[in-house]
């Protein structure tokens, strides 16, 4: 598990609306979750990626993610966009 390629994608989006958007409409290439997030929030994105074939990777935690995303705050998860 890398954050490398999320702190260097030219396209991404954090937090839960936006992943579960491109998620839908098919445009990302990849999923970070964090391991500390909600199971709640995070299982109908789990599961909407494992029906459309897009990888899934877990982060130990939300800070991490929040971080590798340049944002000051947790994130539960993000997206690299393949656009």
């Amino acid at each position: 598990m890398t954050l490398e390629e999320l702190k260097n994608a030219r396209q991404f989006v954090v937090g839960t609306r936006q992943t579960k958007r491109v998620v839908e409409d098919n445009s990302a290439r990849v999923v970070y979750i964090a391991s500390d997030a909600e199971e709640r929030i995070t299982l109908p994105v789990v599961q909407a990626c494992r029906q459309k074939g897009i990888e899934v990777r877990y982060v130990d935690s939300m800070a991490l993610l929040g971080k590798a995303c340049n944002i000051k705050v947790g994130a539960a998860m993000a997206a690299v966009i393949e656009k």
